[in-house]
């Protein structure tokens, strides 16, 4: 799953707020204290979603069956052999001993006639794990029915299948898009991944946030085989944000997943090379795409706001890694020749596009790669790659309006904006795009200006003018100690640049587990004008690549970028490569990684 940013340099190659579902049970979520009258019926079931040695996820849909419930809602229970809250989401968890407590968010204190909420959480067990016979909520014991007595009978429904709810959902019908999904909603928090962070040192401060659901292979559809994170398939994690989604006051819930799988996948490198060969587009489209249509169309998952980040890095590649360019790859040439890039790309988004709730992004690289535009074709990254994803319009079903924008810097380190200085300034009476190594004329010192741009380019090469950009900022923060506080007085055009950026990799086109990176902003809908969202689809904490060559049976080869001794390559200058050390596989956890993130991470 790693991400390659290849330079282009002109010497060498021509040259939401986003609100979260989770609410953790950490300090500074603050509960609603208005009186919460009492529930006079209510009906709770709790199925165990996953289980492993020492801990297990739940989840919980809790009915009010009586009156409207206003000022705040408390579900109580106890546990019976010892069992812990480890972190929770929908609801604010605390425990005393055995008692548990889930009060509602903040931002959700009601509860009305028949509606339901669905908190969930990951808990420690020893020993046994049974499941809890009696809640309550607001005191009452919850019955399955409306209770006009005291009674201390308790009936408690408990499953492992998906319960469907009914809400009511504000801000469109199902299968109408809206014009931003962001707006107005919430984004997916993917447990399986929320675990892993909030198992770390720190890092229930974190856990709550949406991150891309990656579908890296056709196994990945299914699940069952996850190195990282666990069990759940594409139908698994969207019963999951559909249950999210009735949780919600607003009824309204972003699912982000990447479509990852392309025949002859990252010709351009070796990290997160594919499954399918270079001439397997039939197998992509049968056992893989027309797969995940028919997971994503079912009528159950409608009210969802489906966003599919379509295949990150494939396109450009077309552009800037293909003959004669020096960067040219023998792989890239063949997908270039074959056209399998631009058939199996607009035959996933022309299947996606025809379903209602779906809004689709299609990956443009970032400024470091594709920032370089000129006149001259040897030169020009920017106006040709924009010319490369119009060419998917009219394939396979593809219009305009199955297109709902672009997504920039997805799984990649670029600053969203350098504020120190820019490539125009003026160091020895030359601006330093021409002469400071770090900029080698690109025409971007970072992705908002770049995405700014590239959407309006994108949209005289045919694409509807109400197109939007999403910005992945997961890893982009630059924070740190090594952060520079302000624009530099050197009078040479390197050590200014060099002393200015926030950016603090070697070079802008080293991708592999970037030594020195930090989380950068939170998730985040309408940030800029024409910004749908900042988005967090890389999550991290998951490597781009081993420092190592390791075997594996995913398809994932050794890529020297991802190596801390490697000197580069004309890609990236002949530059170190920056990269973490004892980096796992592409995909797979990566500890140190997601320590020096959170260590680095601006804002703080």
């Amino acid at each position: 799953m790693s991400l390659r940013t290849f330079v282009r340099s002109r010497k060498v190659a021509g040259a939401l707020a986003v609100t979260s579902v989770a609410a953790l049970s950490a300090a500074g979520v603050v509960a609603s204290t208005a009186t919460a009258n009492a529930a006079p019926g209510c009906r709770v079931s709790y199925s165990i979603s996953n289980q492993w040695p020492g801990g297990f996820g739940a989840n919980l849909q809790v009915t009010n069956l009586g009156d409207a419930i206003s000022g705040g809602w408390t579900l109580e229970w106890d546990f019976a052999a010892g069992q812990s809250i480890q972190q929770g989401w929908g609801g604010v968890f605390s425990q005393s001993g055995a008692r548990v407590s889930v009060k509602n968010p903040s931002w959700s204190p009601n509860l009305g006639t028949g509606a339901s909420v669905a908190p969930g959480f990951n808990g420690a067990w020893n020993g046994s794990n049974p499941v809890p016979t009696s809640f309550r909520l607001n005191g009452t014991v919850c019955t399955g029915s409306v209770d006009t007595t005291t009674t201390t009978t308790t009936t408690t429904t408990t499953t492992t299948s998906t319960t469907t709810t009914t809400t009511t959902t504000g801000g469109g019908n199902p299968g109408t898009r809206v014009d931003n999904p962001y707006v107005g909603a919430g984004v997916y928090v993917n447990p399986q991944w929320s675990r892993l962070a909030a198992a770390e040192p720190g890092g229930s401060r974190i856990a709550n946030q949406p991150t891309g659901v990656w579908l890296d292979r056709i196994s990945a559809i299914d699940g069952n085989d996850s190195p990282t994170t666990g069990s759940m398939g594409l139908a698994d994690h969207l019963d999951e944000a559909e249950r999210q989604r009735a949780a919600r006051s607003d009824g309204q819930l972003v699912f982000q997943f990447v479509v990852y799988n392309l025949p002859g996948r990252d010709c351009a490198a070796l990290a997160s090379n594919g499954e399918l060969k270079a001439d397997e587009i039939g197998k992509y489209k049968t056992d893989y795409i027309d797969k995940i249509v028919s997971i994503v169309s079912d009528a159950k998952y409608s009210k969802l706001r489906i966003v599919p980040v379509i295949e990150i890095d494939s396109l450009p590649n077309l552009v800037t890694n293909v003959s004669p360019r020096a960067t040219a790859t023998p792989n890239c040439d063949v997908m270039k020749a074959n056209g399998n890039y631009v058939e199996g790309v607009s035959y996933a988004v022309g299947k996606l596009g025809a379903i209602g709730n779906v809004y689709n992004y299609i990956d443009s690289g970032h400024h470091g790669w594709i920032g370089w535009g000129d006149t001259v074709p040897e030169y020009d990254n920017f106006y040709a790659s924009a010319k490369q994803f119009a060419a998917i319009l009219g394939k396979n079903g593809v219009t305009k309006d199955k297109i709902h924008g672009f997504v920039t810097n997805t799984a990649n380190y670029s600053a969203l904006e350098e504020p120190y200085w820019t490539v125009d300034d003026l160091v020895g009476g030359r601006p330093v795009k021409e002469n400071a190594k770090w900029v080698d004329w690109n025409d971007f010192n970072g992705e908002l200006g770049f995405a700014t741009a590239m959407r309006a380019e994108l949209v005289k090469q045919g694409f509807d003018s109400s197109i939007g950009m999403l910005i992945d900022t997961s890893r982009n923060g630059w924070g740190g100690p090594n952060r520079p506080t302000g624009k530099s007085t050197a009078t040479n055009a390197d050590d200014y640049v060099n002393q200015s950026r926030i950016d603090r990799r070697h070079q802008k086109g080293n991708w592999c587990n970037q030594a020195g990176a930090g989380l950068g902003e939170r998730p985040k809908a309408a940030p800029k004008p024409n910004i749908d969202a900042y988005v967090w689809i890389k999550p991290p904490g998951e490597s781009d690549g081993s420092s190592k060559a390791i075997p594996n049976d995913e398809g994932k080869g050794f890529d020297r970028m991802c190596d801390p001794t490697y000197e580069g390559n004309v890609r990236n200058g002949n530059n170190l490569s920056g990269a973490l050390a004892d980096a796992p596989v592409s995909g797979h956890w990566f500890s140190a990684q997601f320590q020096e993130l959170m260590r680095n991470a601006y804002p703080a």
